[in-house]
């Protein structure tokens, strides 16, 4: 489903999807993209990214936040893993298992979350070879 969810994304650089599941259910879900708004395009005349840009991990994060639901003790499912800003939210946030698909090019957001005692788990694309 995260995959799926990435494909609404409007970035042209990277589309990331997350889904946040809890006791068996989802509860959010996000995609990278501008905040409400902003115009939906990502990047600048030279391609690169806008620094207002959320993640979605960031996204799916602030989605809860907004409800009555809660983190706590949550799986994040992620196309691609968390930089390391994106993982003090997930810490910050309660979630204690993080899944993803490909590994981003800066690891310290992975060795973050170890360091923190969230699990995690990169799983094969379930895409591959389509």
């Amino acid at each position: 489903m995260a995959k799926t969810w990435s494909a609404l994304s409007h970035c042209s650089r990277k589309q990331v999807g997350a889904i946040i599941v809890k006791n068996g259910m989802i509860i959010s879900d996000g995609f990278n993209g501008t905040p409400s708004g902003f115009d939906n395009c990502c990047e600048d005349e030279n391609g690169e990214t806008h620094w207002y840009v959320l993640h979605a991990e960031a996204n799916a994060i602030l989605k809860v936040a907004k409800s009555t639901q809660d983190c706590q003790n949550a799986t994040l499912y992620l196309t691609l893993s968390p930089c390391k800003d994106c993982s003090k939210l997930v810490v910050q946030s309660g979630i204690t298992r993080v899944v993803y698909i490909n590994g981003y090019k800066d690891q310290s957001g992975i060795q973050f979350l170890k360091e923190a005692g969230v699990e995690v788990e990169q799983i094969e694309n379930p895409f591959d070879g389509e």
